[in-house]
């Protein structure tokens, strides 16, 4: 996700949230209804949008993903791999979570909540694309958001900054074949050609790019390099928030329809989220983690890099899928349940640092 300036190993610098991720649930909820107004009013400019794509890859949204994802990975610096060791029964927790945990248990709270639970109100048609979606938020853990996150529970930033860089490298190895797993675990269809073209376009390439602008600026000295990630900050956040409207724009008329949808689907992702986080601060608690580490870590193992979702939900699915607004949904809630789980952990420090 979005946010302000992350700290280097050189130099860490606590990052703030600023003022369009606080209320980064207020614009979701605008887009959504500018989305919807403007594809009731211009139904034949959207669909002509929805039209040009390459091999079911949206152009447009192709561009926008790149414009919201590259500015977040130049802040990584995969140099702190080598701080892993140093702090290894955090990370092993985190990735314990992430990798292990986490998707397998939103696969069966997907399954849970839309196909028996909830099925009654909902499309019966949209019942696989909905847990599609679903899966698809819970098999990538956040990038750059955690580092907020992380500042405002008094993290360690050289923990963060390494775990992150960590999730990135195996993200772009093990997000493919995850993703596929679960989608045939929950018998839905995997359009391999079109899963790996995604994760080329919205992993191995960003990736790639980001690392190559980041030397480029650290080549111009640190400062050079601040300014510039700060100022890459608002584009990101607007090309998120446009490539929301867009996706409203075709959603629209099933929200109209079926307007308890997004309640109905946030509910297995906010069970997840505090499952999540609350296993990986119990379990480092357990191993007698520092706070400062076990903070981060819960966070880290409960957040989602819905950017890739949603991404990847428009390429697997389309548009006007149930992926697509399942992966939205996330988006909508992830401030204010992530802010909520920050101020679990601050208020329970006292009760983590006290076992014995």
């Amino acid at each position: 996700m979005t946010s302000s300036s992350i700290a280097t190993l050189a130099d860490p610098v606590a990052p703030t949230m600023g003022f369009f991720e606080r209320y980064l649930t207020v614009w979701v909820a605008l887009c959504i209804v500018a989305g919807i107004l403007l594809g009731q009013a211009f139904p034949a400019a959207f669909q002509g949008i929805a039209r040009f794509e390459i091999s079911r890859v949206n152009i447009p949204v192709g561009l926008l993903i790149w414009v919201m994802i590259i500015p977040m990975l130049i802040k990584i610096d995969f140099s702190a791999l080598a701080r892993v060791k140093s702090q290894w029964r955090g990370i092993g927790v985190t990735l314990g979570i992430n990798w292990l945990v986490k998707p397998f248990s939103m696969a069966f709270l997907a399954w849970l909540f839309i196909r028996h639970l909830f099925a009654g109100w909902l499309p019966a048609d949209q019942i696989d694309s909905y847990i599609a979606g679903l899966i698809l938020l819970a098999a990538a853990p956040c990038t750059a958001m955690v580092f907020v996150w992380s500042q405002l529970c008094k993290g360690d930033p050289y923990f963060t900054l390494s775990q992150v860089a960590l999730n990135d490298a195996i993200m772009t190895v093990a997000f493919a074949p995850l993703v596929a797993l679960l989608l045939g675990l929950a018998s839905i269809s995997v359009p391999w050609d079109t899963l790996i073209t995604s994760v080329g376009l919205y992993i191995i390439v960003p990736v790639v790019l980001a690392q190559w602008i980041r030397k480029a600026l650290l080549a111009k000295g640190q400062a050079t390099f601040e300014r510039t990630v700060s100022n890459l900050g608002p584009y990101s956040m607007a090309a998120l928030l446009l490539t929301l409207v867009l996706l409203f724009a075709f959603q629209g008329e099933a929200i109209i329809a079926q307007p308890l949808v997004i309640a109905l689907l946030a509910v297995p992702i906010l069970i997840q989220v505090f499952f999540n986080s609350g296993v990986a601060y119990l379990f480092n608690r357990k191993l007698g983690v520092p706070h400062c580490v076990a903070g981060p870590s819960s966070l880290i193992g409960a957040s989602n890099f819905f950017e890739l979702a949603v991404a990847t939900a428009i390429s697997l699915f389309g548009f006007q899928s149930g992926a697509a607004l399942a992966t939205v949904v996330g988006v909508l809630i992830e401030v204010p349940v992530m802010l909520l789980v920050v101020s679990i952990v601050n208020r329970s420090q006292q009760w983590y640092e006290a076992k014995a």
